[in-house]
């Protein structure tokens, strides 16, 4: 049941001893009497000033939300922290939080309610399958497994994505699909060269591919990594889209290269046709396995079923990893693979307890369907052009602050020349959720449903956000919504 509390103001006036409001009349002698000062500090009279105007004020130290969060809050394990509001209901591109309040939703779980919150088709199924039969373990059959796994392969090779994609592995999240992707591609290598030396492993810098140690030591970032060094041995850090050093980093030892087409976490960087096609051929030429990572940039979020689509076959990959949107919000993940790299494994070089379930697969079944829906992807290629229309006018009134705008279809990133932490608060506290990625960007990954009229409300609110941010000078408290475990910072943008 949604609470509803007393405004802030109250509290805050009825906790300070000596704040009296006097002079108080009737409206109706407004006009007669002379208006007399307030006796309340002047810390309290900004606060209600300043929350008066806002929609969605963070709830406070003493609202009923807070109290939630403090009394979960010494059963769970530090591993991020989030803004003060608690949400407890969702539909299409909307969120509730426990005070009933309502946010327009541009992060989709970080590119993963494609299809917005509680869509009714899945909820309808998640009940029957539900009633069904859950869970049996791959000590047998189950019919949804080889279902999605047919689904995957047939419509991959229908879009003109990866046309040599033969199998699929069915896992439970994004870095499993990766870790799988990579075991993989070692076991590639001790096939091609038994003495075990065709082992290496290239990624590349700002790249993301998940907190498991395999995917984590592919992810060369120190915030990540140092806390838990050793990595695993054999990995190689490149630049991204730099096509001269692939000679060097790329070997007769490496065994893989894994590669976001579109890199999410750091920044919405687009790899160029060049790069990937570059990398395809020089992974030819040493017998390295070419895997591409579309856990965030894949399933129609550009505007295609996969992000390297538009490559000529010849630059296609021999394993494409995804999850995210592949089940909507509930967890799954998936590793395809050619034939190249499925002829190499064999019974027990891999599995998984909870992976492939017949309610996880046949949910993904569902939403697989749905996202390859060429009309779908249209719609988000049509939704691209709003976003950057309103991205002009942002450059138009903020100059010396929307520096660039980088991404396709939604997966965009708007960089700015400050820190947008304060600014994704401002945007909350007005009922906008947007979230930040790489240096200074904020990251757009909404509902592929999101409607014209709900992007222009969440523009309207992030322009008035940046009005008050940046041109206004309020000081706001940001917290980093990167999805990354860091302090709050205050600080005043001018």
């Amino acid at each position: 049941m949604a609470l509803r509390l007393p405004t802030r103001c109250l509290r805050l006036a009825l906790k300070t001893r000596n704040a009296t409001v006097v002079g108080f009349m009737p409206s109706r002698s407004v006009s007669t009497a002379p208006a007399q000062a307030s006796n309340l500090p002047e810390g309290i009279k900004d606060d209600i000033h300043r929350e008066a105007s806002l929609s969605n004020p963070d709830p406070p130290s003493e609202s009923a939300t807070a109290g939630l969060v403090n009394g979960h809050t010494p059963y769970m394990v530090a591993t991020y922290i989030r803004p003060p509001p608690m949400f407890e209901k969702g539909e299409g591109c909307y969120l509730w939080d426990v005070e009933n309040r309502q946010y327009l939703d541009f992060t989709a779980g970080i590119a993963v309610n494609a299809l917005g919150h509680c869509d009714p088709g899945m909820s309808n199924l998640l009940a029957q399958q539900g009633r069904t039969l859950i869970h049996t373990s791959n000590l047998y059959h189950n019919p949804w497994t080889g279902e999605l796994s047919k689904l995957m392969i047939d419509k991959t090779r229908e879009s003109g994505s990866m046309q040599a994609t033969s199998k699929a592995f069915i896992c439970n999240s994004g870095s499993e699909a990766n870790e799988a992707a990579l075991k993989f591609a070692r076991k590639v290598g001790k096939v091609l060269d038994p003495s075990g030396s065709k082992y290496e492993i290239l990624s590349f810098r700002n790249s993301f591919h998940g907190r498991t140690m395999g995917s984590l030591s592919a992810t060369p970032n120190p915030k990540y990594q140092a806390p838990f060094s050793p990595m695993v041995p054999g990995f190689k850090y490149g630049h991204f889209n730099d096509i001269a050093s692939l000679p060097s980093l790329i070997t007769e030892q490496t065994c893989g290269v894994i590669v976001e087409p579109i890199q999410g976490e750091g920044g919405v960087n687009v790899a160029t046709p060049q790069f990937l096609q570059a990398l395809r051929s020089r992974c030819n030429d040493v017998g390295a396995v070419l895997i591409f990572d579309e856990i965030q940039c894949g399933l129609s979020r550009t505007g295609t079923l996969w992000a390297h689509q538009h490559l000529p076959e010849s630059a296609h990959p021999d394993i494409l990893t995804t999850a995210k949107a592949l089940g909507n919000g509930f967890p799954i993940g998936a590793t395809l693979v050619n034939e190249f790299v499925a002829q190499k494994i064999v019974t027990g070089d891999h599995g998984t307890t909870f992976g492939g379930n017949p309610l996880a697969c046949r949910l993904a079944h569902y939403c697989f369907s749905r996202l390859s829906d060429p009309e779908l992807q249209a719609g988000v290629l049509a939704k691209e052009k709003i976003f950057r229309h309103h991205f002009d006018d942002l450059r138009n009134r903020f100059p010396d602050i929307v520096k660039e705008v980088r991404g396709r279809g939604l997966i965009l990133g708007l960089q700015l020349s400050k820190d947008p932490a304060p600014l994704v608060t401002a945007a909350r506290e007005r009922g906008l959720l947007v979230i930040t990625c790489g240096k200074d960007t904020l990251r757009f990954v909404p509902p592929l449903i999101i409607s014209e009229s709900e992007i222009d409300e969440g523009m309207g609110i992030l322009r008035e956000a940046m009005r008050v941010v940046f041109q206004e000078g309020e000081e706001v408290v940001g917290t980093d919504s990167s999805g990354d475990a860091q302090e709050p910072r205050r600080r005043t943008v001018r």
